[in-house]
């Protein structure tokens, strides 16, 4: 594994820097998820189901329309993932109010369940780092991350 030290350059980036911030990112997102992914699988769900759910979770009666948008990902893909968390019982699917055709989602309070569990352990990751690394840095952080979306993304976050 590539040797990880504090990088003390204020704008002048090398090579070797730039390869750095992308080897952090890899693994920091390995081990971000390592945990969640084990609690997952002893349900047998995966990082799609997660996502689901998660957004789900953060935006009650989402339509179906809205998720793929978040998730970026086929219709095909999607309907895979959400007939497997409806059968199961973790997200619940109604039709629109004024639009029948419309699909809403809703996490039920098993699905709500497993997003708190997933929640905890992933937060905890975040509140352990964020602390040991101050308010400064948190702030520069997620200044560097929101950097990194492309810009629909962040219009959409704002």
């Amino acid at each position: 594994m590539t040797d990880i030290k504090p990088l003390n350059k204020a704008l002048f980036l090398t090579e070797a820097e730039l390869r750095r911030g992308i080897e952090l990112i890899f693994f920091a997102y390995r081990d971000f998820t390592g945990e969640a992914d084990a609690l997952l699988a002893q349900f047998g769900l995966g990082r799609a189901h997660h996502r689901a759910i998660y957004f789900i979770g953060r935006h009650p009666d989402m339509t179906v329309s809205s998720l793929l948008d978040i998730l970026s990902i086929t219709k095909q893909s999607l309907s895979r993932v959400l007939s497997q968390l409806i059968e199961e019982g973790y997200v619940e699917q109604r039709t629109g109010p004024t639009d029948r055709r419309q699909r809403l989602l809703r996490l039920t309070s098993k699905g709500r369940k497993l997003e708190q569990d997933v929640h905890r352990l992933q937060s905890q990751r975040f509140a352990k780092a964020y602390t040991k690394c101050g308010a400064g840095a948190v702030d520069g952080f997620q200044r560097v991350l929101s950097q990194l979306l492309n810009d629909d993304t962040q219009t959409g976050l704002e």
